[in-house]
């Protein structure tokens, strides 16, 4: 993709079978300055727009004639040539359980219906984040150099957060699944932050961040730890901070959000 200018060149799609709410989204997004929107009603009509007229962000509602928002969202990340593509929930579920799937797998965000138009220029902005590339400002870091392990069961969460990180400059990425292999990545290679998601089998990210904090060798890498649970009351990621995490952030995150917190645990 090229670099934009301005909010009023990027494209979009927007998946939604009602002709109400497809109109209702519509002048929402043209009063937010978005000129090009392509339209489809299913995921398969989708998925052939998107092999023919990739856009900037595809906006879905979760509930579609031939499935779920999730099963688009996974046929758009198994693809090579769309795996990347901006994503972005509009619906009325409120089931944290069928919003996980999507939370997990890289979408910039998740909004209610019906939607203030604060949050969906917000949105806008984020995907405007993520195409247009601008090296994050440390003083003590030059972001090309900077070594990151990103530590998430989810592929596509980890291959999220890396672009996300890619688009500040960011490139020397090592990978984990769990926190034990996280451990075992710090026992051979040195870093200069980690990235960890909270809920993870064999070991989770409090566990990791204990281990890390509890070695001395490793003890002062600063943490950033990605949670879906980060915007819920959870006694356990309350007292995360005291176990010694840098920062929290929730599932899905903006980027300039992240920006921001790496900038501050950074310098």
């Amino acid at each position: 993709m090229s670099t934009y200018a301005a909010i009023n060149d990027l494209s979009f799609l927007l998946v939604e079978p009602s002709d109400t709410q497809k109109k209702i989204i519509t002048k929402a997004l043209e009063d937010a300055g978005i000129k090009q929107i392509e339209y489809a009603n299913s995921i398969q009509e989708a998925m052939g727009l998107l092999a023919s007229f990739p856009p900037d962000l595809v906006i879905s509602s979760m509930y579609l004639p031939d499935g779920t928002a999730n099963e688009l969202i996974d046929k758009i990340r198994a693809n090579p040539d769309t795996e990347n593509q901006c994503f972005m929930l509009i619906s009325s579920e409120r089931n944290r359980e069928n919003l996980e799937h999507l939370r997990q797998s890289g979408v910039l965000a998740i909004l209610p219906k019906p939607f203030s138009q604060k949050n969906l220029v917000r949105a806008i902005h984020a995907t405007l984040d993520l195409i247009v590339e601008e090296e994050i400002d440390l003083e003590l870091f030059d972001p090309r150099t900077l070594r990151v392990l990103i530590t998430d069961d989810s592929l596509m969460a980890r291959k999220h957060i890396s672009k996300t990180l890619n688009t500040m400059g960011i490139e020397d990425i090592q990978f984990a699944e769990n926190g034990k292999e996280a451990i075992l990545l710090l026992n051979e290679m040195e870093f200069d932050l980690i990235v960890t998601d909270y809920n993870m089998p064999e070991m989770d990210g409090l566990e990791l961040t204990e281990a890390v904090r509890l070695d001395p060798s490793l003890a002062h890498i600063p943490i950033l730890m990605v949670s879906s649970n980060a915007d819920t009351e959870n006694s356990q990621l309350s007292n995360i901070a005291q176990e010694g995490v840098d920062a929290i952030c929730g599932k899905p995150f903006e980027p300039s959000t992240v920006r921001k917190l790496l900038a501050k645990i950074l310098d």
